[in-house]
């Protein structure tokens, strides 16, 4: 599973103004299931998504084509851990330690 941490790198005016193609960004990872939480930060200086099901090669191919990354309005943070322990409502995302 990854923690993919946005930061904005430009005006909040600047981020608005691709707001819907990232929205629609989103919608299109969420339906391919990749994606299972997002959100903004709060204070508004950028956002999260959790991802999981997917190695972190795609995960950076994925994270490349955000129309706030090709905007230059954000950069990346991309953290991956194994989720071990989960709400029984994401059971399907558990994962086991390797061997």
């Amino acid at each position: 599973m990854f923690v993919l941490e946005l930061t904005y790198t430009a005006p909040v005016e600047r981020v608005d103004a691709v707001l819907q193609d990232h929205v629609e960004w989103l919608d299109k990872e969420y339906a391919a299931g990749h994606f299972i939480a997002s959100g903004r930060k709060n204070p508004r200086n950028g956002g999260v998504i959790l991802a999981a099901g997917i190695d972190r090669a795609t995960v950076e191919k994925i994270t490349a084509v955000d129309p706030f990354v090709v905007a230059g309005v954000c950069e990346y943070r991309i953290t991956e851990f194994i989720a071990t322990k989960t709400a029984p409502a994401l059971e399907g995302y558990r994962e086991q330690l390797p061997s």
